[in-house]
């Protein structure tokens, strides 16, 4: 791991996860906005404890993310504590407080990103102490990554670079907020934006044009019978509240005036699959009816019309199985007997796609506070996500947490 570059002493007491979420809160990490403030003080943080460090920055050099890691990590395979640090935007929402401003009330801690989901990186920078003075036997690592919420690009690189520094760890655990509910799947999203380029006319000589709102419409068309074809023939997963892969068109944009043919009409369009099946095929599925079918008979009006493709998000479904070593382990840490899935997406599948890492979704708060104003956190949520933590630490202590893949505690 790198050396630091500077560091900060340790504070005078043990650290406490409200106020870290206080410190977390105050940074402004909106998806558009860097990061760097936030991820300079937590590089210090850790390093000030004793952790080692590594800093992926991404290629703009206005954001990074951090693998931070304690015990053995050299040698032996770990864990993976695994959060982002952006957030969504609170313009525009109906906010009783600032919203990076920590407030508690009745035992709530309001503030953006305090579900969703720096409070779980609040339990985890708190407990990091704690893991420096267990003298570890299987090492634990926090990955703390960026733009998460913009289709999960920061954690990419952050794989790569831990899969070329440490032994392939033996799970992962994603804290998104599942109220500490063992979260085994979610489902895999792919979207992409298509402008459909046509003819502008006068609409009294409308077979002169090319019209590429009735294009985008035909293609909005062919996504929605997809999409029927599927919920009624396609393959279940009862454990999803929507049991089934959707496929729909949500934005669209196009025409100037009643009497012009349109010359230009832009679709955004998602598919979230169950672990059955794939959403990057179901979009690139849609695209080529898009680009094979309909452009060549847009060109047929004039060459110049076409359709052009702006990916906007990709990200794998997690489909682990309830059986695995990693999800035992994640129900005894929790205390919990029980599992779930979950439709919105998460990093998760990417530590299984990408690094071959076993992933489960758990952590505090609740994802129906998430993005909303007045998003909160209890003070229970917080501990009993501390009390998960500390159990980690314990079996990864005692040694119970085997260096050999597959053999994990039960």
């Amino acid at each position: 791991m790198t050396e630091p570059a500077q560091t900060v002493p340790p504070p005078s007491g043990p650290p406490d996860p409200v106020a870290l979420l206080g410190t977390l809160v105050a940074f402004d990490t909106v998806s558009d906005r860097s990061n760097l403030p936030l991820i300079d003080w937590a590089e210090a943080y850790c390093r000030g404890h004793g952790a080692a460090v590594e800093r992926v920055p991404d290629p703009t050099g206005r954001k990074a993310a951090l693998l931070v890691s304690v015990g053995p990590f050299e040698t032996r395979p770990g864990y993976v504590l695994s959060g982002h640090s952006d957030v969504v935007p609170a313009e525009g929402q109906p906010w009783s407080s600032d919203p990076f401003a920590l407030r508690e009330a009745g035992g709530r801690l309001y503030g953006r990103g305090t579900s969703d989901m720096k409070g779980f990186l609040a339990v985890c920078l708190a407990l990091l102490p704690e893991m420096v003075a267990a003298d570890l036997a299987t090492p634990i690592h926090l990955a703390i990554s960026y733009d998460e919420e913009v289709g999960c690009l920061g954690v990419r690189p952050l794989i790569a670079r831990m899969l070329e520094r440490v032994p392939r760890p033996l799970g992962c655990f994603v804290g998104e907020p599942t109220g500490m509910d063992v979260v085994v799947g979610h489902k895999g999203k792919s979207a992409a934006r298509l402008t459909f380029r046509g003819r502008a006319s006068h609409s009294a000589l409308a077979p002169q044009g090319v019209n590429a709102v009735e294009y985008a419409a035909r293609f909005i068309e062919h996504v929605r019978l997809s999409a029927e074809a599927i919920a009624r023939d396609g393959a279940r997963d009862p454990l999803y509240d929507v049991p089934h892969t959707t496929g729909l068109s949500s934005v669209v944009r196009g025409g100037t005036a009643l009497n012009i043919v349109p010359d230009t009409c832009s679709v955004a369009f998602e598919y979230r699959a169950i672990g059955a099946d794939d959403a990057a095929a179901l979009a690139a599925a849609a695209i080529g009816y898009a680009t094979e079918t309909l452009a060549p008979l847009m060109r047929a009006g004039d060459p110049a019309c076409g359709v052009d493709v702006e990916p906007l998000i990709d990200y794998p479904g997690l489909d682990t199985d309830p059986e695995a070593e990693i999800v035992t382990l994640a129900k005894r840490l929790a205390g919990r007997n029980g599992h779930a899935k979950v439709s919105y997406g998460t990093e998760g599948g990417l530590f299984e796609r990408l690094g071959g890492v076993p992933a489960v979704v758990i952590g505090p708060g609740s994802i129906a506070r998430a993005h909303r104003a007045d998003e909160y956190v209890t003070r229970d949520e917080l501990e009993a996500c501390a009390g998960f933590v500390r159990r980690l630490i314990r079996t990864c202590t005692t040694g119970s947490a085997s260096s050999s893949r597959g053999a994990l505690p039960v």
